[in-house]
């Protein structure tokens, strides 16, 4: 597995983990689960647009 292909799957875990926890927290009853479920959903934001230049820049290396 090349780093590319690692880094690929552990950013794309990461946007799905904060994603998950973002949802529960703003869902849940609170006001602290309420601010971390926002925080989480803007962090998923941002590592999505991460992902999206990644790629962008790293289209030309193999994933192998």
């Amino acid at each position: 597995m090349s780093l590319k292909t690692f880094h690929l799957v552990f950013i794309l875990v990461s946007i799905l983990f904060s994603f998950v926890f973002g949802v529960w927290g703003v869902m849940s009853d609170g006001t602290a689960e309420l601010m971390l479920g926002v925080f989480s959903l803007v962090g998923t934001v941002g590592m999505s647009v991460y992902l999206f230049f990644f790629l962008k820049k790293f289209k030309h290396i193999s994933y192998l």
